[in-house]
């Protein structure tokens, strides 16, 4: 492997260790001197095993073209993720069809993208605006999306923006690592990743997952 492989491995892993490690930071703050309800304990409890289950893949493997295909509930993932961003204070809400079906997929990298989509949304948005995900079904495909109201995207920068080490609109913040690992998930899923988006009107990002 060549220095420039391990560097880019390296900055990978650094990157996608920082969600799981925020999620936990979240849970902690949560629980500290709160008397909770039995079935508030349990599921914070089980979002803190998520998040050290993520850190433990992440660890191991570090190429997110690995997956390891299992039925996914995909409902159950959606307010996951959108339980842990509502804990570190952002504005988040899950839209979830009901009664969809498994999707076959590695629920952790599928978890890694949605974090990511999230983290980008709740980055570009303005504060009092809302991120929503959505799950459901059409025409035979699940989607995932996460959308939000923030200053959009220009179309010259569609394709750009999921290239490693870019970063939307020039900001200084952020590794620009985040949408190339969406980009890799989807693909590693054979899956479609789209965009729609333009200045002034907010961006939404879908994760097009083909029927089985």
């Amino acid at each position: 492997m060549s220095g420039s492989d391990t560097s880019e491995r390296l900055a990978i892993l650094v990157h996608e260790v920082r969600s799981p490690v925020a999620a936990l930071a979240a849970i902690a703050e949560a629980c500290r001197g709160e008397r909770l309800a039995p079935d508030a304990r349990r599921s914070l409890v089980d979002l803190a095993l998520a998040a050290c289950r993520g850190i433990e893949r992440n660890v191991v493997d570090a190429s997110v073209a690995s997956v390891r295909l299992e039925p996914v509930d995909l409902g159950r993932l959606v307010h996951g993720a959108v339980a842990v961003a509502t804990l570190g204070g952002a504005r988040v809400r899950a839209e979830v069809e009901n009664d969809l079906p498994p999707l076959l997929a590695d629920a952790l990298r599928i978890r890694q993208a949605l974090d990511n989509l999230i983290g980008n949304a709740v980055a570009h948005a303005e504060s009092e605006d809302e991120v929503v995900v959505r799950a459901h079904e059409r025409d035979g495909q699940l989607l995932l999306s996460v959308a939000d109201a923030g200053r959009g995207i220009p179309a010259d920068e569609h394709d750009r923006i999921f290239e490693a080490g870019v970063r939307l609109g020039g900001d200084s913040a952020g590794s620009g690592l985040g949408l190339a690992v969406v980009r890799a998930v989807a693909e590693a899923h054979g899956a479609s990743l789209q965009l729609e988006s333009a200045p002034g009107r907010g961006a939404v990002f879908t994760l097009a997952f083909p029927g089985r």
